[in-house]
């Protein structure tokens, strides 16, 4: 369910043939006795989670124009990205282990999203009747310092700079999707 790779042209293939692949930052900090009963995941939404649709009008006419996509699309749940299929299988084996496995699987929704564009992503994964345990709405503030308290396992972001600030906190995959990632 999950491809990860140092090598960016291997994580791409993966992509293209439909698989959730990311690219291991190498320099992430790497703890993985700091939670002995728990593993913690968390994602990016924009083009990791969810597709980069309200990406590419950000990238393209700006925050208004992402704000008013957003606000006027509320309703309607975001097509699904990359990792929705690992997401989909991390929800059944919480659902198949809940009650008698000695170790937990912890959720996180780490976005630079914020009100009212908020609503889209939560409205999404309700209507995929997925639940997470934990969504950090950052409104385009550095993710690091709020992984770092969430101390994830591992993290999968779309952008080079929201992995580097990440890597403070534990390991990274580069999900290489989507418009921040396309050549110029």
């Amino acid at each position: 369910k999950l491809f990860l790779s140092a090598h960016e042209h291997d994580v791409r293939a993966a992509l293209e043939a439909g698989f959730p692949a990311a690219r291991v930052f190498a320099q992430s900090m790497t703890e993985a006795d700091k939670h002995p009963n728990e593993i913690r995941i968390a994602f990016d939404g924009d083009a990791v989670l969810f597709s980069d649709e309200a990406e590419r009008i950000f990238k393209k006419d700006g925050l208004p124009a992402f704000t008013e996509h957003e606000r006027s699309k509320a309703l309607q749940p975001l097509p699904p990205g990359p990792f929705k299929p690992l997401l989909d299988a991390i929800h059944k084996l919480q659902q198949e282990t809940a009650q008698n496995s000695p170790i937990r699987i912890r959720t996180a929704l780490v976005t630079a999203r914020s009100a009212p564009a908020h609503e889209r992503a939560i409205r999404t994964l309700m209507q995929w009747n997925i639940s997470i345990d934990e969504a950090m709405f950052l409104g385009g503030l550095e993710k690091g310092p709020f992984l770092k308290e969430f101390e994830p396992d591992f993290f999968f972001d779309d952008q080079t700079g929201h992995c580097e600030s990440a890597t403070q906190a534990g390991p990274v995959g580069h999900v290489i999707s989507g418009i921040a990632n396309q050549s110029e």
